[in-house]
């Protein structure tokens, strides 16, 4: 036998494992990461990324909230969730091309949000509504603004199910603790 090899009794080495276990556990528990994102766009476009950066990060165990503010209270929207959509007029981002006269066009807005749910889909990434019961179903604290709610007469019946009704008070108090801070 080593020096350095030492026979414990096996109760005791049950013993000392599981103390060990329970240390690192609440080590684990201590330096857990937050994220703090707030989304102020309801558009097809701009709700995506707050969702998938949300999920993203409750898989990989991270304490999440996603503040919803001004248009971004309509991701917490029941009525308008599945109606978002994504204007190709003005908007240089658009991986196709459009000049305004053409995206000013009737129907250019319905054209860009098939197209837009179209690379979505071929990615694999869920729609907006699965992606936000993934959410939900990760324990991601959704903040609707009570600011907002009032601001803009949005009825507090219509913010789906789960969500807590938030002013910004609680949400920095939220995100004060945050290791990362998104605005989208």
């Amino acid at each position: 036998m080593s020096t350095t090899e030492v026979l414990l009794d096996p109760a005791l080495e049950a013993i000392i494992e599981e103390k060990v276990r329970t240390i690192l556990s609440k080590r684990s528990q201590e330096k857990r990461k937050r994220l703090a994102i707030v989304a102020s766009k309801g558009t097809l476009d701009m709700a995506y990324p707050p969702l998938i950066l949300a999920t993203t990060a409750a898989a990989m165990g991270w304490e999440v909230g996603i503040f919803c503010t001004f248009y971004g209270l309509d991701i917490l929207n029941r009525k308008k969730i599945r109606k978002f959509k994504v204007a190709p007029l003005g908007n240089p981002a658009m991986p196709v091309p459009v000049p305004n006269i053409i995206g000013a066009l009737p129907g250019m807005t319905a054209v860009a949000t098939q197209m837009m749910k179209g690379w979505m889909s071929k990615a694999k990434i869920p729609p907006l509504h699965e992606l936000l019961d993934i959410a939900k179903e990760s324990n991601v604290r959704l903040f609707a603004c009570t600011t907002t709610i009032g601001v803009m007469g949005v009825k507090k019946e219509d913010i789906i199910e789960g969500a807590e009704f938030a002013g910004a008070a609680t949400f920095l108090d939220f995100a004060s603790e945050a290791n990362v801070t998104l605005f989208v």
